[in-house]
């Protein structure tokens, strides 16, 4: 078991928690405090997404996902029978003093969970904040794998897969569509590096030979180096590990001869309207770049949500946050409380494969007011929470743009154990 999920504060922070948390210690006002029963209190999901900033296309799908996952728990009653009040948001904006100061505001308000943030790199600004005040943060889109032995006291989790997970989908798309030489390329950050470095060992194991593996810097305002060095090594394939900027990168890789077949991106460039950021006249020019995203091969979900929110056009990461809305609110089923000292234990719990499979808030609410345990499926797939608070297996969309633009080709699970 990693340190990180030792449940427990230093004295020189619990005295910063009980600074923080000591108004709503009555439970009088539905914070996090009171006597751990429920006994009618609200529960309150606060929320961190990119509202502003290079991910900003991810967040109507993140916080619309929330507000779906909240409108199904109310539709069943509410958590410990009380009606989950309006989700409280925040802007994470791509900057990491602005996501703090978001997960402040949402510590002052006291909520009970914190969902997001969305980029792993805002998360890592944020979850001291967050977890040190003893509140429990899900992400469903965090990615980083340096997220898995964060010291968070055990309050951290997320249903979005580690990038080693991602890695070796990718790897394995690469190695079948018949490259042998590949560059790797990737912003200069946790996230960009984590990843990079996974895609090698991966694509090594396969047989395949990486002859670039190269990071930028993503404030860059021209990208020749990396590109240069693409070129230098004439590779088979490129794997571009990037967000928005990585639309530039892009458009230089394809003046300078790559063909789009040969790009391969990751879900910060999963975006339908790609081929107008990289080039506004001539879209087409990103035909034949393929992609690997997490994602969930969920229909019923899709459609739901549509019916939600007739204007969403981006799903990434959606299944994700919905589950980590829904699996906390289960755990505070099975805790009898809503407070995030009381229910994080059972987070693992609901989702572990011993207890009786469930689909949904209410049938698992359900199941579990008749004592039994239960395992949550979630709409992103099985989550089966590890030591570390991080799913175990996942589901992958490769997407692919073309002739017909942004499609998915098909999905693809894997699993630590594969």
């Amino acid at each position: 078991m990693a340190s990180k999920k030792v449940l427990g504060l230093t004295a020189a922070t619990a005295a910063l928690v009980l600074g923080l948390t000591a108004c709503g210690s009555d439970g009088g006002d539905g914070g996090n405090g009171g006597d751990g029963g429920g006994g009618g209190e609200e529960f309150t999901y606060g929320i961190i997404y990119p509202q502003t900033g290079n991910l900003a296309f991810l967040g109507p799908p993140q916080v619309t996902a929330a507000r779906y996952a909240i409108s199904e728990i109310n539709e069943a009653g509410g958590i410990l029978g009380t009606e989950v009040p309006e989700l409280i948001e925040g802007d994470e904006a791509g900057d990491n003093a602005q996501a703090n100061e978001a997960a402040n505001s949402l510590v002052s308000d006291e909520v009970n969970a914190v969902i997001g943030a969305a980029a792993s790199s805002m998360t890592q600004a944020t979850y001291d904040t967050v977890t040190g005040a003893e509140i429990v943060q899900c992400s469903g889109s965090n990615t980083s794998a340096e997220l898995s032995n964060i010291e968070d006291n055990g309050y951290y989790f997320r249903t979005a897969p580690s990038d080693l997970l991602s890695a070796v989908v990718m790897a394995r798309k690469i190695v079948e569509d018949g490259h042998q030489s590949v560059a790797v390329v990737a912003r200069a950050d946790d996230y960009g590096g984590g990843y990079a470095n996974a895609l090698q060992d991966e694509l090594e194991s396969l047989g395949a030979q990486v002859s670039v593996n190269e990071t930028y810097d993503p404030e860059a305002t021209t990208f020749d180096s990396v590109v240069n060095s693409v070129n230098d090594e004439e590779p088979d394939a490129v794997a571009l590990i990037a967000f928005e900027e990585g639309a530039q990168v892009i458009a230089q890789l394809l003046e300078s001869g790559t063909e789009g077949d040969q790009i391969y991106v990751t879900d910060g460039l999963n975006d339908p309207e790609l081929g107008e950021t990289v080039n506004q006249d001539d879209p087409d020019s990103v035909n034949g770049i393929t992609g690997v995203a997490p994602s969930a091969d969920n229909e019923e979900f899709n459609s739901g949500l549509t019916e939600f929110e007739s204007d969403l056009d981006v799903f990434q990461f959606a299944p994700q946050v919905f589950d980590c809305v829904t699996v906390i609110a289960l755990a505070a089923e099975a805790a009898g409380s809503v407070n995030p000292s009381d229910y994080v234990a059972e987070l693992p719990n609901v989702s572990r494969p011993e207890g009786t499979e469930c689909g949904s808030f209410a049938e698992c609410r359900d199941l579990l007011a008749d004592g039994e345990e239960i395992n949550y499926q979630g709409v992103s797939g099985n989550i089966d929470f590890d030591d570390n608070g991080d799913p175990t297996a996942a589901t992958f969309e490769i997407f692919h743009y073309g002739d017909d633009g942004h499609e998915v080709l098909g999905y693809e699970e894997h699993s630590l154990q594969d």
